[in-house]
């Protein structure tokens, strides 16, 4: 069985892990309402997306 021979470091654990975290979805402010909203998505407030209304109220 494979058994390490020196104990893991908390530095060398921690560069291993760096890449193990969540990353934030992109959010950008609507042009109609000014509220945050996910890129390239209808506004949730208002239902604009590019200038004009797509979702009816």
């Amino acid at each position: 069985m494979a058994v390490p021979k020196r104990r893991t470091s908390k530095t060398v654990k921690r560069q291993r892990r760096t890449h193990d975290k969540l990353s934030v979805p992109g959010m950008t402010t609507c042009d109609n309402c000014g509220e945050l909203k996910l890129a390239h998505r209808v506004c949730k407030s208002c239902g604009h997306y590019k200038g004009r209304e797509v979702a009816g109220e």
